[in-house]
């Protein structure tokens, strides 16, 4: 494994002060959390802690040889121009555009296809630095207005501003407070819904990005324009339920009001419909100041399947769902008898529904997931009957926009190798003419001189798990290459080939191998694949990654010492399991914004949408099924463990931001705390509960003794912390560029990649 060696002396780790006092019971187990105290971000001991670790860092990453080379190489790949998908609103065209190093993207808008484009919002404008980032738009159904969404230093929060499209003037409209919102306008262009949480009380301050207290309360309003936010009619609330939130749609012809109710992550949800033809006389006008909620009927109440509207004629509804069916179809009901569901496409006995929207009056665009690849067909929309398959390269078509009115829409088609095309597709004759749109070009990428290679690898249980694997032609599988294994694994969340620049860099210049796991608990076999990876059978996608590891090197890609792993977010869960349960397998791990501590997760933020995924501790079963992988409790010693070779931890990388509020801080900074002196008394982990056994537990500095000069971990385990930035979503180009260098170039010395001209 890469080692400290390389170093002159050896790293002077900061000590961490621990709290003994902190004990906490779960169902007869005592555990001990000596860095509670890490959970208050505004606290100054917790500040000065940030500072040494930053600064710790810093020294580390300036002996990185290859880190100023990456930022160079990886800046001059990523500058290129870059286009979204277009889609139609009213009668004009939107799109959004980047030259290539501008901070955030640009919203254009053009009359036609063939006219000029003009900058209709440029987010670059909002701020000096290029932290305030466009998070969501919704414009009128006659094109006059657009409502937007604006978070800055990557928060989830949300502020929506309003904006008079014609001479581009932005209203006084400012609705604050706004988190995990959709925007949907009424059709008479009078204001639209929206989602928020609770303000503040009185005298309460909160930094909105850097508090940890829980969103609760979410609440479903509608604004109507030039009004006060003050003045916003109340639609839904559930009191009793405060950990439900409520997402809403308008339907194409205007008439219902669709809300969709979660109660976590879980993809199942109630729905409930509004007439808002059949309010009364005043419509929603007539709900001003009243106390009465808006008169919603349940189609379905309980939480047992997902529900996407996808299209209605009157009372006719098609739902995109997983009810019976883990890898999905199309169903339909009449609102006059929701007792009656007929299919229109039944599930697919293999492939996965992924999308389906409407075009073209009666017809359907549908996109399936085959073996992590994607399929694109036009339906028939009344009978769900197959009319063409559309012509699609392997790998994955995101970004489909169309409208029920239109004969024409647009996709995009990204992989490994191919950096986006843009396709038109016209529907109005018998058949599709699909052409290229706009397609994206990389200036010095050459794709021939790279392959891409899907595998398919026992797990430890023996299930078969994809895996792509992308490298330079005609490599040599003598276990020489660095390599880069990459994988997420959760909240049935799919991961598709995508082209990225930075990674390109990394195979050109340094040799590397990368390398994308399609591991259970992702989406990419439908809800069983989940399932199976969630839970109580969480354990399956740490099994399945590290064989994925233990493939890579018995097929002569890499080898342990050269094997760099990296996840983020539920992916950050999986790097911290994987290097406590097998810290021989690799030289270097790079764990973003990761979930650490299992037993109190729940408590901060929305961490509490998460126990439909992970469990929650405060249920004896579930408690039982984290502590035994949580990261933070789980640290140990490696080389106290009976092997014939002496093992430590890889070099290490946590990653997170300052802003991250989706999962905050204090988890990284928890698990860093615990390295500090391993070599300090260990306490053994009994569980007897019957007979309680006072644990404590130790995180990664603290538990391997770090800060003693005799500690057998001499690999580094350090942090990244981004200041004005959260969880990943509107972090500006240049702080993109930054920390891929850093965390590569950390990589990059750790494995003993040599630069490659």
């Amino acid at each position: 494994m890469g080692s400290l060696s390389t170093f002159e002396e050896r790293l002077q780790y900061p000590r961490a002060r621990r709290d003994e006092s902190i004990v906490e019971e779960y169902h007869g187990v005592t555990v001990a959390d000596p860095y509670r105290w890490l959970e208050d971000p505004e606290a100054e001991e917790v500040k000065d802690f940030v500072e040494k670790q930053v600064n710790l860092s810093d020294s580390v990453l300036k002996t990185c040889e290859t880190k100023e080379k990456l930022h160079e190489k990886i800046t001059k790949l990523i500058d290129h121009p870059r286009y979204d998908t277009p889609f139609k609103r009213g009668n004009r065209y939107f799109y959004f555009h980047n030259t290539g190093l501008q901070a955030q993207s640009v919203l254009y808008i053009q009359d036609d296809l063939d006219s000029e484009a003009e900058v209709l919002l440029d987010p670059n404008t909002l701020s000096d630095d290029g932290t305030v980032s466009l998070n969501s738009l919704a414009v009128s159904e006659d094109g006059k207005y657009m409502a937007y969404g604006l978070c800055s230093s990557g928060s989830d929060w949300v502020t929506i501003k309003v904006m008079k499209i014609e001479d581009k003037t932005v209203e006084p409209d400012t609705l604050s407070w706004v988190k995990f919102s959709g925007i949907t306008w009424t059709h008479d262009g009078l204001g639209f819904f929206y989602s928020r949480y609770p303000a503040p009380q009185e005298g309460e301050k909160i930094d909105a990005g850097t508090e940890t207290n829980s969103n609760l309360y979410h609440e479903l309003y509608y604004h109507f324009l030039g009004t006060d936010q003050s003045e916003d009619v109340l639609c839904w609330r559930d009191q009793e339920n405060p950990k439900h939130m409520f997402g809403s749609k308008v339907t194409d012809d205007g008439k219902y009001l669709i809300m969709t109710i979660e109660e976590g992550c879980d993809p199942v949800n109630k729905v409930y419909h509004c007439d808002l033809s059949s309010l009364p006389k005043l419509g929603l006008e007539g709900y001003r100041g009243s106390k009465s909620l808006l008169p919603f009927i349940k189609l379905i109440d309980t939480f047992e399947a997902q529900y996407i509207a996808i299209a209605n004629d009157e009372t006719l509804f098609t739902f995109f769902t997983n009810k019976d069916a883990p890898k999905y179809k199309l169903v339909r009901v009449d609102l006059k008898e929701p007792s009656t569901w007929t299919d229109v496409i039944p599930e697919h006995e293999k492939d996965v529904l992924s999308t389906a929207c409407v075009v073209n009056g009666n017809q359907l665009v549908v996109s399936y997931m085959s073996d992590v690849k994607h399929i694109l067909q036009i339906r028939d929309l009344n009978s769900g009957s197959l009319l063409h398959t559309l012509p699609v390269d392997i790998g994955s078509v995101g970004g489909v926009f169309a409208r029920r009115k239109d004969t024409t829409f647009f996709f995009r088609f990204t992989s490994f190798l191919t950096p986006g095309v843009i396709y038109k597709c016209d529907l109005s004759n018998e058949s599709p003419l699909v052409t290229v749109f706009r397609e994206i070009d990389v200036p010095g990428f050459d794709r021939t001189a790279f392959q891409v290679t899907q595998v398919f690898y026992p797990s430890k249980d023996g299930t078969k798990i994809p895996m792509f694997i992308v490298a330079r032609k005609e490599i040599e599988l003598d276990g020489s290459h660095p390599c880069l294994l990459y994988a997420y694994g959760g909240f049935s969340a799919s991961m598709t080939p995508f082209f990225s620049a930075t990674r390109i860099v990394l195979s050109r210049h340094l040799g590397a191998v990368f390398c994308f796991a399609n591991i259970r608990g992702g989406g990419e076999y439908g809800e069983e694949w989940h399932k199976a990876g969630a839970l109580a059978n969480k354990q399956n996608c740490f099994d399945d990654f590290i064989a994925g590891a233990e493939y890579l090197v018995h097929a002569g890609y890499t080898q342990p010492r050269k094997l760099c792993i990296e996840g983020s977010s539920n992916g950050g869960i999986l790097i911290g399991a994987c290097i406590n349960q097998r810290p021989d397998l690799f030289g270097c791990a790079l764990a973003h914004v990761g979930v650490m501590d299992m037993l109190r997760f729940h408590k901060f933020t929305i961490g509490h949408a998460w126990t439909s995924e992970f469990g929650c501790s405060d249920k004896e079963e579930e408690f039982h099924w984290l502590i035994k992988y949580s990261p933070l409790h789980n640290v140990k010693r490696p080389w106290e463990q009976k092997t014939d070779k002496f093992v430590q931890y890889p070099s290490t990388m946590l990653l997170t931001a300052d802003h991250d509020d989706r999962v905050v801080p204090l988890h990284t900074f928890k698990l860093l705390a615990v390295c500090i002196r391993l070599l300090l008394l260990f306490c053994i982990f009994f569980l007897l509960p019957l007979k309680p056994s006072f644990l404590v537990w130790q995180t990664m500095q603290y538990e391997l003794g770090l800060s003693l000069e005799n500690s057998p971990q001499t690999n580094p385990i350090i942090a990244r912390i981004e200041v004005k930035a959260g969880h990943g979503a509107g972090r500006p180009t240049q702080k993109i560029i930054d920390e891929a260098a850093d965390r590569y170039g950390f990589m990059a010395k750790m494995v003993d990649a040599k630069w490659l001209d």
